[in-house]
């Protein structure tokens, strides 16, 4: 085990990237890049700009003093990106840039750094990170480290609050009340105490259940038990292939 991740080192950290000081650098890593043009790298350091990755590869570090860069000992750990695109890991992306959560220089500074006792291939170290949080040495996202040795930090969102989920709550919602797709054939009724009931093809009550909205998104928990969401643009209710608008 890696003993590099102490409390000062995050106290360190934390200061540091509140102004951003110093560009952080871990050294020594296997990296597992899951990425287009390469897997795996033994021995590798990642250079972190304001949160973006700005070097990935062996050898970063003998330009650690130049780069005036805090300097984290990784030996023995394996780094593993906290977005993983199976697409991108087997080169099924059409493009470059269609590669999303990959450890490339350029792409975002969201990884997980677990010991390698604990992760042996990437896929483990990915489910080590899933299935085990405590066990994680650290995590980043966005550049900014929000788990350290299992515990979240002061720059970790507070968790989903998921008391909610199957409930009925109260909606103040400006978009309240009946929508009708282009067709005629979808009724959609959302009502104040947070629930919604269809109308399908003349079929009364063919689909009920909560629902939720933030901004312009719906999140909708059927009684039956599957969810389903839709969009509000521009006044319009986009459901599906179903497009709504104000029932009159």
């Amino acid at each position: 085990m890696n003993n590099a991740f102490t409390p000062e080192l995050l106290n360190r950290i934390v200061d540091n990237q509140a102004d951003y000081a110093q560009p952080l650098l871990l050294v020594g890593a296997r990296v597992h890049l899951f990425d287009s043009f390469v897997d795996v790298m033994e021995g590798a350091d990642i250079l972190l700009g304001e949160g973006f990755i700005v070097g990935t590869g062996p050898g970063i570090v003998t330009a650690a003093g130049d780069d005036n860069a805090l300097v984290i000992d990784c030996a023995g750990m394996v780094i593993v990106p906290m977005v993983v695109d199976v697409r991108a890991a087997l080169s099924l992306n059409s493009d470059r840039s269609s590669d999303v959560g990959t450890l490339w220089p350029g792409n975002t500074g969201s990884f997980a750094v677990v010991d390698a006792e604990l992760a042996g291939d990437g896929a483990s170290a990915v489910a080590s990170v899933i299935g085990r949080p405590e066990s994680v040495a650290a995590i980043f996202i966005d550049g900014k480290v929000v788990l350290w040795n299992g515990e979240r930090t002061a720059n970790a969102p507070a968790p989903l609050d998921k008391s909610h989920v199957g409930e009925v709550s109260p909606s103040t919602s400006p978009y309240v009340g009946m929508w009708i797709d282009e067709t005629d054939f979808l009724h959609q009724e959302l009502t104040a105490d947070g629930r919604y009931d269809e109308t399908r093809g003349g079929r009364p009550h063919a689909f009920q259940g909560a629902y939720w909205i933030d901004g312009d998104r719906i999140d909708y928990l059927d009684d039956l038990g599957f969810w389903a969401f839709g969009e509000f643009v521009d006044g319009v209710l986009h459901h599906g292939p179903y497009i709504l608008n104000r029932g009159r």
